[in-house]
């Protein structure tokens, strides 16, 4: 999708342009083009492509040092230790926007959530609509694995959202925007900082951008907005049953075509 915090996102896909820059379908339903403030809005909340005029992308490592001397610091891991209950279980991170949930500041009479979200001063109301079978897709889910949600959205809207949507604790830990690497003019969510075992981690997502580092680790997930007869989530429940078993999730996946 072509999005970006305050660019062509206005003029072309204004509802699509949530997360990355991969093109998608335009929805069904919301396509009306909006008045550009409205687009800038929903571009600051959502998307994650090349920031501009004045929006800050995540910072990059320092230069070497000139005299090569290279100092190599500790990393932090995004994820904490992992807990006894999940010890074995595979890493599965799980991305929110048009994977689990379609979201729109044009009014939607059969949303299943209102989340109000400050920006700039102002209250803004974010429709919200869950993907069909998403509440029995995430109870099996956090049976099975280590959930992580990993999006590429602001705290702020995705935080409400994922209190709303997560009814089962699915999610162990959730990651936001701040937690990507910009890379091209995308948020990639980067499987390599998490410190899990990369052959024990899979990542679920409808954007190639958001796993170009790790594409072998990739459940590609089909992109929603508004279909009701959507079955993609418990289209995917068996896959990942045989998934959950895997001792090293590339053997696994190749077996099983990736998805």
């Amino acid at each position: 999708m072509e999005s970006s915090i305050i660019t062509q996102v206005c003029k072309e896909d204004v509802q699509v342009g949530l997360k990355t820059g991969v093109p998608s379908p335009r929805p069904k339903r919301w396509s009306l083009k909006q008045p550009r403030r409205s687009c800038d809005l929903l571009g600051a909340l959502f998307c994650c492509l090349r920031p501009q005029d004045g929006a800050k992308p995540a910072p990059s490592p320092p230069p070497p040092p000139e005299n090569d001397a290279l100092v190599k610091l500790p990393q932090r891991s995004l994820l904490p230790e992992v807990t006894p209950e999940d010890r074995g279980k595979i890493c599965a991170v799980i991305d929110l926007d048009e994977t689990l949930v379609h979201s729109s500041f044009k009014p939607i009479s059969n949303a299943d959530f209102i989340v109000p979200v400050e920006i700039e001063g102002s209250t803004h109301q974010v429709y919200v609509l869950k993907r069909p079978y998403v509440d029995q897709f995430l109870l099996r889910m956090g049976q099975l694995f280590e959930c992580v949600l990993f999006t590429a959205s602001l705290a702020k809207y995705a935080e409400p959202v994922t209190d709303l949507l997560d009814r089962h604790g699915a999610f162990r830990a959730r990651l936001f925007r701040e937690s990507c690497v910009f890379h091209r003019g995308c948020y990639v969510k980067d499987l390599s900082l998490l410190g899990r075992d990369l052959r024990k981690t899979l990542i679920l997502d409808n954007s190639p951008a958001s796993y170009v580092f790790h594409p072998d680790n990739a459940v590609p997930v089909v992109s929603w907005f508004d279909d009701a007869d959507d079955a993609e989530l418990l289209r995917l429940l068996p896959v990942l049953e045989e998934l959950s078993r895997a001792e090293d999730v590339y053997d696994r996946l190749e077996h099983v075509g990736g998805a």
